[in-house]
């Protein structure tokens, strides 16, 4: 029995990802996992048990990924707003040429609702697609032309839209 016990205490503290060190082969996390599969559940339940919201991925192609990174790729709005609700940097940028934010990565895979919902919530994209102080080059990022574009566009529904309020869509 007392074998049992440990055995019960060992799987249990390794379930556990407090400390963030424990990854996977691209320096993921098992909360950059959770996020990227879209898992509310999961993201919860590893923020309640302590993780930090913003963990960076430090594997070969992951440089500062973070949680939101991977979850705005995927487009999945219930765990965006979950990890902004628990303090996620919005504008949290990843390590290299390119410094992609959360916005960026949404933009690339053309994550519509997933852009619309990082501007609403204040994700920073200047005015000037050409700003290189706050953007990375286009050359290195495609797809940002995409994301300015949706962002005018959404402007505009908004102001032909007057107060209209957001509920409606989803």
């Amino acid at each position: 029995m007392p074998q049992e016990h440990s055995l019960r205490r060992n799987l249990s503290r390794r379930r556990s990802f407090r400390s963030g060190v424990d990854r996977d082969d691209r320096g993921w996390t098992m909360l950059h996992v959770g996020a990227r599969k879209g898992d509310l559940n999961q993201v919860k339940q590893l923020l309640d048990e302590g993780m930090d919201v913003n963990v960076a991925a430090w594997g070969p192609k992951s440089k500062g990924v973070t949680p939101l990174h991977l979850a705005a790729e995927g487009g999945h709005l219930q765990v965006m707003d979950e990890l902004l609700e628990r303090g996620a940097n919005i504008d949290a940028r990843t390590k290299g040429a390119c410094g992609w934010t959360p916005l960026h990565a949404a933009a690339k895979e053309r994550k519509k609702e997933a852009v619309k919902f990082l501007i609403e919530n204040g994700a920073f994209l200047p005015d000037d697609i050409n700003d290189s102080r706050f953007n990375p080059p286009l050359h290195y990022c495609p797809g940002l032309e995409w994301a300015y574009e949706e962002m005018k566009r959404l402007q505009r529904e908004s102001l032909s839209a007057g107060e209209a309020s957001y509920s409606s869509e989803s």
